[in-house]
């Protein structure tokens, strides 16, 4: 069956897909420096000495790690605001769990990476004189942030395409963009092989880059 390609009928709405793609580079962006801050947190609670702060820190990560992205907006646009009372934007709810999800990810990247730093590092700092702090920030976490870095890029590289199901939730991005042309020209084919495309521009260099990274990195080990 042959099938008559019209990308200029869906091209007209090259603004909507536009907007799409600016709203979707928002929440990427947005969720990974709020999850960077959240990771962070999460990694100093769980390396601290309390176990109560690591236990909870713990417990956050595997909620967030085991359930889907997809469940978890669910759950907070249509079930969280039954536990507080009161609505939640569906744009406020759609940054938050992005970052809760990215940060549960993010914590455990960071993690790995200052744990994987030999001990005797650490014991030699103490046995100059240096602070945990003075040690940690200066000895073990240049070290882990050069290890972590391809762990890191591959993970928000993975949240640039997680973005995609906040248009469950109503969410103007890319993907909710598609469908709303889909739906005034009636041409899935099109509207949704470009969306694909836009997200493959955005994307290649990325990988790309986080590959040279890599490679970069295991050249100077």
């Amino acid at each position: 069956m042959s099938y008559n390609w019209d990308f200029h009928s869906v091209w007209q709405y090259w603004d909507l897909f536009l907007w799409g793609l600016w709203i979707t580079v928002l929440y990427t962006f947005g969720s990974i420096f709020f999850g960077v801050l959240i990771g962070f947190l999460t990694c100093a609670a769980r390396l601290s000495g309390w176990k109560i702060l690591s236990g909870i820190a713990r417990v956050y990560q595997e909620i967030f790690r085991c359930t889907p992205l997809l469940v978890q907006l669910l759950w907070f646009y249509y079930a969280f605001p039954l536990l507080v009372g009161t609505s939640i934007d569906n744009r406020i709810a759609a940054m938050l769990t992005l970052s809760l999800y990215v940060g549960a990810f993010y914590a455990e990247i960071f993690r790995g990476g200052i744990v994987s730093i030999d001990k005797g590092q650490r014991e030699a700092a103490s046995a100059i004189g240096m602070s945990p702090w003075q040690s940690m920030s200066r000895i073990i976490l240049p070290q882990a942030m050069k290890r972590v870095l391809p762990s890191f890029i591959n993970q928000s590289v993975i949240q640039f395409k997680n973005t995609s199901l906040v248009s469950v939730i109503s969410v103007a991005d890319l993907a909710y963009m598609a469908a709303v042309v889909n739906g005034q020209t009636y041409r899935p084919l099109e509207s949704y092989t470009l969306m694909a495309g836009l997200y493959i521009a955005m994307l290649l260099p990325l990988t790309q880059a986080a590959d040279w990274i890599e490679r970069r990195l295991r050249v100077s080990d």
